[in-house]
């Protein structure tokens, strides 16, 4: 019986990857069975909808091939994009930053999985069975904050584009310092450039680089700075994940004194304070005209998979 039902899932994975299967409808009919069964049946034994996994392994295959010089637009085309612009836009929202910047770099082209499943080059599959064995709901949860947070903070940076120079700098919420050895919050621009700055500077301390600089703070330099750091944000802790390194300590010499900190509270750390600066910078938002959404993430997750679950 369990070789079955390995074989059925083996054959619901052919069809949901199948270069002619491009709906839900098109792989249900390659796997004989109608779309409500082909979508349980997958949604049960892998732990991820069809139409969200194939959508998943194609956008690794398509960093993959960027990486090895194939143009954004082959790129696109060949993942089942009509057009570029939707498929820069996708692959920005799972990666973190734009299809243009892995042209031609050797970097990894895994997403998050909660099957261990994964594009391996030039066509198979790759099951990383520690990632799919060590899959809990808790880790699923820490994923989607990790990802909701770096996506939330580019469409802040975004917003804070259209605002002029005064709006941008005007004192809004005096005295506010949720950290105060990291400086008052007081302003749009003060809060954009710590959203920012607390992942390139612990980014810094956990992989051994020195002191970042301060650098530019008008949104279209920190959205620059963010469209950089948060892939490799991303990466490290999903590298953390691998590992089980959770509990791990880090001595951060960027310190002085240096002292020592666990791997698992410094993360959490920078999502506590991400999530308040988040919300933070909407109330000035607003206060300067702007209309944010609401930071939900169950709307943002809707919105990101179409309303798949």
């Amino acid at each position: 019986m369990a070789d079955q039902q390995r074989d059925r899932l083996r054959e619901l994975l052919d069809a949901v990857l199948d270069e002619n299967n491009r709906t839900l409808e098109d792989m249900a009919g390659g796997a004989c069975s109608s779309p409500y069964h082909f979508s349980r049946q997958l949604s049960r034994g892998a732990g991820e909808p069809p139409v969200t996994m194939r959508r998943r392994v194609l956008l690794e295959r398509a960093a993959w091939e960027l990486g090895t010089g194939r143009s954004v637009t082959e790129a696109a085309w060949a993942a089942g994009y009509e057009s570029v612009d939707g498929f820069t836009r996708a692959f920005t929202k799972a990666f973190g930053h734009p299809p243009s910047t892995t042209a031609g770099r050797n970097t990894s082209h895994w997403l998050p999985a909660p099957n261990g499943i994964h594009f391996h080059p030039p066509t198979s599959l790759w099951v990383d069975a520690h990632e799919a064995a060590t899959v809990r709901p808790a880790a699923d949860v820490t994923e989607l904050m990790l990802h909701h947070d770096v996506e939330d903070v580019g469409e802040l940076l975004q917003l804070a584009r259209g605002l002029s120079e005064e709006d941008y700098r005007r004192v809004r919420v005096p005295g506010s310092a949720p950290l105060g050895w990291d400086g008052p919050d007081e302003s749009i621009a003060q809060v954009l450039v710590h959203l920012v700055f607390t992942k390139e500077i612990w980014l810094a301390a956990i992989e051994g680089h020195d002191v970042p600089d301060a650098g530019h703070d008008d949104p279209a330099a920190l959205a620059d700075r963010h469209r950089e750091i948060a892939p490799r944000w991303l990466a490290m802790v999903r590298d953390i994940d691998r590992r089980a390194a959770w509990n791990d300590r880090i001595i951060d010499a960027l310190c002085d004194p240096p002292e020592s900190f666990v791997i698992s509270s410094v993360i959490a750390h920078v999502l506590t304070f991400s999530a308040h600066r988040r919300q933070l910078a909407r109330l000035m938002l607003r206060q300067a005209g702007a209309t944010p959404d609401s930071g939900d993430p169950i709307e943002w997750l809707q919105r990101r998979t179409g309303g798949l679950r």
